[in-house]
């Protein structure tokens, strides 16, 4: 908990500029390694009508897990872009810092839009499954949250297999927009 108070501290003494290029550049790392992970999605992307991008710092101690940070997302056609915070809470046994990087990926325009403006909540009940079809858009080595919204998840070592995004919360950052 203290690392992520400290590193919350540090953005937070930048400049809105600079914390928008921050994020920007974070951004960028979070493509690359996605790309170097799995290379197809460098056209399923291109080929999307947006993306956000987040990296995760998530730290668990005991029965409790937390983690929160910003990302960007990006709309294709007409370009813009919003800056993203998100939160998550844990639940469990367990102890350690896992640190991975999300990719949303947005079939349409909707459900972009409705990323941005609703922003996103999986239930605490819901089951992310691997599922290629159903929206008629597949993505290898994503998977597809909602309808229209795909996901990919980049640890250290290479796409995750599993999915870790329970609990989270992400909403648009009114001080940077």
């Amino acid at each position: 908990m203290l690392t992520l108070l400290c590193l919350s501290g540090a953005v937070l003494a930048d400049t809105p500029d600079q914390q928008r290029e921050k994020i920007r550049a974070q951004s960028e790392q979070v493509l690359a390694n996605l790309y170097r992970a799995k290379p197809s999605a460098r056209q399923d992307i291109a080929g999307a009508a947006g993306y956000a991008t987040f990296r995760s710092l998530g730290i668990k101690i005991g029965v409790a897990g937390t983690g929160r940070g910003r990302g960007l997302a990006v709309l294709h056609s007409p370009p813009s872009q919003t800056f993203m915070r998100f939160v998550e809470v844990q639940a469990g046994v367990g102890a350690g810092i896992k640190k991975y990087d999300l990719v949303f990926v947005f079939a349409t325009q909707e459900a972009f839009r409705a990323f941005i403006n609703q922003g996103w909540e999986p239930s605490g009940q819901s089951t992310l499954a691997l599922t290629h079809g159903g929206d008629g858009k597949a993505f290898d080595g994503a998977v597809s949250v909602s309808p229209g919204v795909w996901l990919y998840q980049v640890t250290s070592s290479g796409l995750a297999a599993e999915i870790t995004v329970k609990g989270s919360k992400y909403y648009p950052d009114k001080s940077l927009n």
